[in-house]
């Protein structure tokens, strides 16, 4: 018996981790990419021209390299892509690709809490259609009620002949720089591909632009307080701050991620 249970444990398969499971499915995949690919004899330039995906990601993904990738998001997303042009189900195939980890089913009550992991997006956008009507209609109440207002106001004031203020010369030399101000403590960025490659661009924490930009793209972003430029392949990417001349993010074929802040206002 003792013998039996220690082979047993000896025939268990060793648990796989979620990178290792990605590096495998890559592998897998790419290599049918590449044998649909060679099936077509379709050259990586003329899938580059296809797909809008840089030589250098349409290599790794069939080589299976997972370092040379992106995030396991875009690295689905380029699957996706790769495997359209290619004739297949782009959505079905990418989506075999383990993006993130699957929950494990433990006990009987697994179905259940299925079905209500199911039905509980459905209650979300019910409650968020609810609470956007309500909203919409309390917000059409208080403009009409600010309108008819408004209305009254102007049919019962008399018509009055304006003054010009004192020191108005002064209060508009005043405004003036206080707008100049804010004008200097805004960022700007402009960005030109010499090469198709991947681009996100933050401006004050909120993702401005993310995907895929042709060669020959020109692009502008601004912001308020920071402006934040990634990308997978620095080499690719010229980008000029406030108009100034542009130069290139970093080395060709690697990845860089550029934070710029708008200037301070001189007291």
């Amino acid at each position: 018996m003792k013998w039996f249970k220690f082979k047993r444990k000896n025939n268990e398969q060793p648990t796989l981790t979620l990178e290792q499971q990605r590096a495998e499915k890559l592998k897998e995949m790419g290599a049918q990419l590449w044998a649909a690919r060679q099936e077509k004899s379709l050259s990586l330039e003329e899938m580059m021209v296809i797909t809008k995906i840089s030589r250098r990601l349409l290599q790794a993904i069939e080589e299976g390299n997972l370092e040379d990738l992106p995030e396991p998001v875009y690295i689905q997303g380029f699957i996706r892509q790769y495997a359209d042009a290619l004739g297949f189900n782009g959505a079905e195939f990418a989506k075999t690709f383990p993006v993130t980890s699957m929950p494990v089913v433990t006990t009987a009550a697994a179905p259940v809490d299925r079905s209500m992991k199911l039905l509980r997006p459905i209650h979300l956008y019910l409650l968020y259609i609810f609470v956007i009507i309500c909203s919409v209609s309390s917000l059409s109440k208080v403009l009409n009620s600010s309108e008819f207002s408004a209305d009254n106001n102007l049919q019962s004031q008399p018509e009055t002949v304006s003054q010009p203020a004192p020191n108005s010369d002064q209060e508009n030399a005043a405004a003036q720089s206080v707008s100049n101000n804010q004008e200097n403590q805004t960022v700007q960025i402009g960005v030109t591909l010499k090469e198709a490659s991947w681009i996100r661009v933050v401006a004050d924490g909120k993702t401005e632009f993310e995907g895929i930009l042709p060669e020959g793209t020109h692009r502008v972003w601004k912001a308020q307080e920071q402006l934040t430029v990634k990308t997978d392949n620095a080499g690719s990417v010229m980008m000029s701050v406030n108009q100034q001349e542009a130069r290139q993010m970093g080395e060709p074929g690697k990845p860089e991620e550029v934070q710029i802040a708008a200037a301070k206002p001189q007291s």
